[in-house]
């Protein structure tokens, strides 16, 4: 195995770790596309006789497109997909069902490692699903087999922990950018998608560089004209509220998406373990189902008919024709609905794709009810040539929303769409529907802050630390050196050079008010923030700890908020300081518990808890 060698500065080896992974994600992305296509159209286009609609396709190439002349193969082309992917799914990848992008974060927040026979097992495994009309997007299987190969090139470089997840997120921005023509929405949403309410910093400039670098090699391929084509658009300002409420119907459909989603999840697999059927059969259930769904749609009208077929497959093509307005009202208004139950039994089943070009489908056809509504009541404040700016606005806002990735996914989709004209109202939709859909997510992977991940505390295990208690590391009540609110800025100056401690909480006449640190006592030397006492420059109302949390909860509480210091109090008298307790606290208690597991005879029971330590060094 290559390394690359300790004498090499960080800032080469990351920039080598990117170019490495940009150029394999750029033509595994080559592999894992043509395979789709050409997959695609022997099952659909040879068995089904179906001229299936395009994304980027010109207004009258695909008016051409035409229902299958033989649905009744339908139903069998679903279950071989469906059985196929089941049984490889089950024998040898378990971790490639569903969505992988879940999977890849999954990697990213434990060990950083996905496992060699995933990127391979993932594309087949997705390529059958999608290809034989499942209801899942290409962006999942993209991020997984990406993030796959960042893995592999971190195996075969030898990199350290953190080169690792640069390496593992590198490698899902790429392949997501690449995929989809959308460097830097890729990049972006690599860093961003890791968390509900953080942001990966580091991978951020790896991720540009490997998202240019996949997207060159892949458009030399397949072509580097965005994903969907536009015809004309016109939007204005007094329009805005409209977008507005356009957010809230997302909202409520993203919460509707993940809702269903995961009841189809839960029961799937509460079905199978109910009357123990083996696993690899789900897949079969959720295609049986779908399949029928379709074939029933079909037997009542044409509509209903197109219905059907619109929730089948990434549904790309039909997202183009929602941006050119030529979807009956009756299809638009039920799509939603139908494309949300459609992706919760082929993924919910055990499926394997993405939830990316559902999502964008959801949020498409909510855009255009709307827009094609407003345009019906009100022509002359909303003409015709707006309608696929609420198309390309709902896309965003929905798909945002559920994906807790706002930013990125407003930059992918202009991007897919390649025209920035739509970027204000797909701000304004967006951040509405962000904030209405709350800590809701679609991913279940996904983790609040780096305080949760378990990317960002390799140094430490978490078991470990859940076993010990803040009341045996935290330094006691009546050795904290604490200060008054009247001291003056310069005392606290005085007391970290002599003590070497950087914080010191505060009370006013033994009642703990606040706590002040090197970080507030700096920022008094700012022009214009002068103060002449500690109550000016200090945190008033601090987070606090109390003496049975458990270090681990002490420690997430610290790097959620970027914390160093805790005051400790009991619960029933939060006012009262009994303690103190800093990440050097941890860390030595942490240490002391550790070698006590390493050195201790076998058999031999733990000694007593870690004990406290001395007045605290900062």
């Amino acid at each position: 195995m290559f390394s690359l060698s300790s004498s090499i500065a960080p800032t080469k080896r990351i920039l080598i770790i990117a170019i490495v992974v940009g150029v394999i994600a750029g033509f595994g992305s080559v592999l894992f596309f043509e395979g789709l296509k050409w997959a695609t159209a022997f099952f659909m286009g040879y068995l089904l006789h179906y001229a299936f609609p395009q994304e980027g396709q010109s207004v009258a190439a695909i008016s051409q497109w035409s229902e299958p002349g033989s649905l009744v193969l339908l139903l069998p082309v679903m279950i071989f997909g469906g059985l196929l992917s089941g049984i490889l799914v089950t024998r040898f990848a378990p971790e490639a069902e569903g969505d992988g992008t879940d999977a890849a974060f999954k990697a990213f927040h434990s060990d950083g490692r996905i496992r060699k026979r995933i990127p391979a097992l993932k594309a087949i495994t997705s390529i059958l699903t999608i290809a034989t009309g499942g209801s899942a997007g290409r962006e999942g299987p993209a991020a997984q087999i990406a993030g796959g190969f960042g893995s592999l090139v971190a195996d075969m470089l030898g990199l350290s922990p953190r080169e690792r997840r640069i390496a593992l997120t590198t490698g899902i921005g790429a392949g997501i950018g690449t995929i989809f023509k959308a460097p830097l929405g890729g990049a972006v949403l690599a860093a961003e998608v890791l968390y509900t309410r953080d942001f990966e910093s580091e991978a951020i400039i790896p991720a540009f560089l490997a998202s240019v670098i996949g997207y060159a090699i892949f458009g030399l391929f397949e072509g580097y004209e965005p994903i969907f084509a536009l015809g004309p658009l016109s939007w204005t300002v007094w329009q805005i509220p409209l977008f507005l409420l356009l957010g809230v119907l997302c909202a409520a459909f993203g919460l509707l998406f993940i809702f269903v989603y995961y009841w189809s999840c839960d029961g799937f697999i509460a079905l199978f373990k109910r009357h123990n059927l083996p696993q690899y059969l789900k897949p079969v259930f959720g295609a049986l189902i779908l399949g029928g769904m379709v074939i029933a749609l079909a037997l009542i009208s044409p509509e209903a008919e197109m219905l059907g077929l619109a929730s089948m497959g990434t549904s790309y093509g039909f997202d183009q024709l929602l941006i050119y307005s030529m979807v009956p009202l009756a299809v638009i208004l039920l799509l939603p609905f139908v494309k949300i139950l459609a992706t919760s039994l082929t993924l919910g089943s055990g499926g394997s794709g993405g939830v990316f070009a559902p999502g964008l489908t959801i949020g498409a056809a909510v855009g255009a009810a709307l827009g094609v509504t407003l345009h019906l009541l009100f022509p002359a404040y909303v003409p015709v040539e707006t309608i696929p700016v609420f198309v390309v606005v709902g896309m965003i806002s929905l798909f945002g929303a559920v994906a807790k990735a706002p930013i990125a996914v407003l930059i992918m989709v202009v991007e897919m769409v390649g025209s920035i004209t739509i970027l204000i109202p797909a701000m304004a939709a967006v951040a509405v529907s962000h904030l209405l859909t709350g800590e809701k997510s679609i991913f279940k992977e996904q983790v609040p802050t780096k305080a949760q991940s378990g990317a960002h505390r390799g140094e430490y295990d978490r078991e470990t630390l859940e076993g010990l208690y803040v009341r045996d590391s935290m330094t006691p009540g009546d050795a904290v050196i604490v200060l008054s609110p009247l001291d003056e800025p310069g005392k606290v100056v005085d007391l970290m050079a002599k003590t070497g401690h950087t914080g010191f909480p505060v009370l006013d006449e033994g009642r703990l008010i606040g706590i002040v640190t090197n970080r507030d006592v700096s920022l008094t030397r700012l022009p214009g923030r002068e103060c002449s006492t500690i109550h000016e420059a200090m945190m008033a109302s601090p987070f606090v700890t109390y003496p049975d949390d458990t270090l681990e909860e002490a420690l997430a509480l610290m790097v959620g908020h970027d914390f160093d210091h805790l005051p400790v109090v009991r619960k029933e008298e939060p006012g009262k300081l009994v303690g103190f307790l800093t990440r050097t606290d941890i860390l030595r208690s942490y240490a002391r518990a550790s070698h006590r597991v390493i050195c201790q005879p076998p058999g031999e029971e733990n000694g007593s808890s870690a004990g406290t330590v001395s007045p605290h060094l900062r």
